[in-house]
């Protein structure tokens, strides 16, 4: 009997628990996918001897920028990694101005890295693992233009860059369905309201970081160890 009632607690908890997704939090619904993500096919460069200390930055849009900005803050190379908005209309956009859709804004990351230690390539090929490249203004329940998938190029190198990496990703069918993000030149980045910074790490007690970003982060996490800074995930 006691048995049961603890079985049918849990159940009732659950429930509750995803019906609270609502107001400031984002709606969550079941994510499937029939596409198959393949190994990552490099190592990073553990070698710091004769590293150069000359940073750059990369601006990518992979949907919801909590679960991107988290990932990418963990990686190796990478300095800092700032939430954000790119590729709009209107200047120094809100967020409620973005989520309305008429912004024409892309929540983005944009991370500053090492490229001694990682190179802009690998940054973009594991932005090709972490969120789903092949649908259209969507990334599972989050939908709508400003969780397109969206690369921002900042010089021509980039740009030859980034097209070759979704040539190398199609023709080894790393997704089973075409390849639909956006590749254009930075414009615009505004930084994101200050409570989006660390949004997971600041939050992780809250429904949408223990339901949707932590079996992500997690995920990543143990497929890609020798990625990862030392602390990761402490």
């Amino acid at each position: 009997m006691k048995k049961s009632i603890l079985v049918l607690s849990v159940i009732i908890l659950a429930i509750v628990g995803y019906k609270y997704l609502s107001g400031n939090e984002k709606e969550i619904k079941s994510e499937t996918s029939t596409n198959s993500v393949k190994e990552i096919n490099y190592k990073t460069n553990n070698n710091m001897a004769g590293s150069s200390d000359k940073l750059e930055l990369a601006t990518l849009g992979g949907g919801c920028f909590w679960c991107t900005e988290t990932i990418f803050n963990e990686l190796k190379g990478v300095e800092s990694v700032i939430s954000g908005y790119s590729g709009g209309e209107i200047k120094n956009p809100t967020y409620e101005e973005v989520c309305s859709g008429n912004s024409g804004h892309a929540e983005v990351v944009q991370i500053t890295f090492n490229p001694a230690i990682i190179s802009y390539e690998q940054l973009v090929e594991i932005f090709f693992h972490i969120h789903d490249p092949t649908t259209l203004n969507r990334q599972g329940a989050d939908k709508g233009t400003q969780y397109r998938s969206v690369i921002y190029y900042h010089n021509d190198s980039q740009h030859q860059t980034a097209d070759e990496v979704i040539k190398k990703i199609t023709d080894e069918k790393l997704w089973n369905d075409p390849v639909v993000t956006e590749v254009t030149k930075i414009d615009v980045f505004y930084p994101a309201e200050e409570y989006h910074q660390d949004y997971y790490e600041n939050n992780k007690e809250k429904s949408y970081c223990s339901i949707v970003i932590a079996p992500k982060v997690r995920k990543f996490y143990s497929q890609y160890k020798d990625l990862l800074k030392e602390d990761a995930g402490n």
